[in-house]
């Protein structure tokens, strides 16, 4: 019987719980003097993945998706979510509360421009807000005739009145033989950049950057294994780590003892505040607005832009890089066994999308590495696959039907490497549009795996490589085609990305996804996703730049089944080709007999 441990399928606030809450909230603002108030899907240091205590959006319109906010004012309000979740909003939320609209195409600050009384004093958390977030809500409040208000206290937690306490999850040391440089050699390397950037001090406000600098790792954000935790890092003397002394054994605190000044997060406050007339680096993508009005009351100087962390975590080291080998090899095994009992069982009709995560997530947990899933897996059958990152629940779980498409993108967290692989596969006959669009999406996906770029290209570069046998037909998707991936971290990592808002420079050691898509609404999705190591390529006679290429590490087969042979150049099979026998001969030694034979047949050169 299998059983998923790691994630859970309740279903998001109904909307009559929605109505109560949201007239709940109106009371609370009413009480305090404001005409409206934004919740974010955010913590306070902008985890992609939050506490349960930290839920105040899904709890307030029944939306789960990981990015977004709603705007609630007197007598409207609207629910912001991008192109991903368009369709998962508009099944969540309460059209009759909530008016949706898209985070990108008009977003919070414009429509409050549009929207807010003149008058008004709208209020806002400073703690869950950048201060970028917040000079654009100012600057929409100011330009509406209305006041921006910052509150001492969120209005939500004063009306959730079952809310989660805060999570204490263990603190754990990740040993140098995953993280291949100590800790110590890592705040070496920070200090020379604090320097470089004319700080006296940088503010760690990402958990990530944290948990990569000291090498740690913990349990308080689900499908990520990290603390929530600050660190104030001066550019010369000693360290200070800030996080909750109960989630440390007495060995975990003596080792960081020996290199920072284990702190209390309540601590931070008089420690930024005794910095007056110093310069502090802030992330400007992490940093709560409430650290910035601190520092500033204070007489500190703020030196606000990229943390120098977020570009040295994204370059691994070898042993990050054989750590991510690894992994990928371990967790195709898996993942082929799945796919292996998937063709096996959804033809009879009985399979549910429940069922196939739990039976994935099992396979995950056989291998005896698996700490988490690296995200809650995506499972969309027919229709629910268009929904770029549906997440199944008892309510939605579908019957996985006959001549439909089962989409199903999952992740593995392991210590020595973090995982993200999407599959479509073919139940039954698919159509002959069903086809064609998949082998376009595995035309953009072969054009970035086997891009040759010079160094410091951007991800920008490189998108549209992924879009253009989908543009030829007037098609194309919602979201980006690659993001970064941490070790033993985020699944999804900064600074860079293969996006059209891909500004950074690819490096090589960074590892990204290669997950192109096409998505038709009511009907089905296709996405092909593996992962990529930034690697040197081959230079040939006479090159006058040095060249970068990627090197696929996810190991799994694609469903041939899908592909219009046809449509393909030679080279295009070449690299399918080559490709599934690297993984026949990469992973039939890890799998059984009936696995084996089942890899063999999926493994199959293409014909035309």
């Amino acid at each position: 019987m299998f059983e998923a441990k790691f994630q859970t399928f309740e279903d998001a606030g109904e909307p009559a719980a929605s109505a109560g809450r949201v007239k709940a909230l109106r009371a609370e603002l009413k009480r305090r003097g404001l005409s409206g108030f934004i919740v974010p899907r955010a913590d306070r240091q902008q985890n992609e993945y939050v506490a349960a205590c930290e839920e105040r959006l899904a709890w307030l319109t029944g939306f789960t998706g990981s990015a977004g906010c709603a705007i609630v004012l007197a007598e409207r309000a609207a629910l912001f979510a991008d192109g991903r979740y368009q369709v998962q909003a508009r099944e969540q939320a309460d059209p009759s509360i909530f008016a949706l609209a898209h985070l990108a195409e008009n977003p919070p600050d414009k429509w409050l421009e549009a929207n807010l009384p003149a008058g008004a004093e709208f209020g806002y958390d400073p703690w869950l807000h950048t201060a970028e977030g917040a000079e654009k809500l100012a600057k929409a409040c100011t330009a509406a005739g209305g006041t921006l208000v910052s509150v001492d206290s969120n209005p939500i937690d004063a009306i959730w009145r079952d809310r989660p306490a805060p999570p204490q999850g263990t603190v754990v040391l990740h040993e140098q033989k995953f993280s291949g440089e100590d800790a110590g050699a890592k705040l070496a390397r920070i200090r020379a950049e604090i320097a470089k950037l004319r700080a006296d001090a940088l503010l760690v406000s990402d958990p990530q950057a944290v948990a990569w600098t000291f090498n740690i790792r913990g349990s308080d954000v689900a499908h990520t294994p990290l603390p929530l935790a600050y660190a104030l890092l001066p550019k010369d003397g000693r360290a200070s780590l800030y996080l909750d002394p109960r989630k440390l054994s007495n060995d975990v605190r003596h080792a960081l003892e020996d290199i920072a000044n284990v702190r209390n997060p309540d601590d931070l406050t008089g420690d930024l505040a005794a910095l007056k007339g110093r310069t502090l680096r802030l992330d400007q993508v992490s940093a709560a607005d409430a650290l910035s009005r601190m520092i500033a009351q204070n007489g500190g100087k703020i030196s606000r832009g990229p943390d120098p962390i977020a570009l040295m975590k994204a370059v691994k080291n070898d042993t990050e890089i054989a750590g991510a080998r690894a992994a990928h090899k371990r967790d195709g095994a898996a993942v082929t066994r799945f796919l292996a009992w998937f063709d096996g069982e959804a033809p009879d009709g009985k399979l549910t999308e429940i069922d196939a995560v739990a039976a994935l997530e099992t396979f995950r947990r056989d291998t005896g590495a698996l700490k988490d899933v690296s995200f809650p897996t995506i499972a969309g059958s027919g229709p629910n696959g268009a929904i770029v990152h549906y997440r199944v629940t008892r309510k939605s779980n579908r019957r996985i039907g006959a001549n439909e498409l089962f989409l199903i993108d999952s992740g593995g967290q392991y210590q020595d490497g973090t995982t993200d692989i999407t599959r479509t596969l073919a139940v039954g006959a698919p159509t002959a549009e069903m086809r064609d669009r998949f082998t376009r999406v595995l035309r953009g996906h072969i054009a970035i795996a086997t891009a040759v770029f010079p160094e410091n290209t951007t991800g920008a570069q490189l998108d549209s490589l992924a879009r253009v046998p989908l543009w030829a037909a007037g098609l194309d998707f919602d979201h980006g085609t690659g993001h970064g991936v941490g070790s033993y971290l985020s699944v999804h990592e900064g600074p860079a990305r293969i996006s059209k808002l891909g500004t950074v420079a690819l490096r090589r050691g960074m590892i990204l996804s290669n997950e192109p898509g096409y998505y038709k609404t009511g009907a089905y999705g296709i996405r092909i996703e593996n992962l990529v190591l930034v690697v040197a390529a081959p230079a040939p006679d006479k090159a006058e730049k040095p060249l970068d290429t990627f090197e696929t590490l996810t190991l799994a087969p694609i469903d041939r089944r899908l592909i219009e042979a046809s449509m393909l150049e030679a080279r295009e099979i070449a690299w399918l080709d080559a490709y599934h026998a690297r993984v026949r001969a990469e992973l039939t030694p890890l799998l059984d007999a009936p696995a084996q034979a089942w890899l063999k047949a999926a493994t199959e050169p293409l014909h035309l």
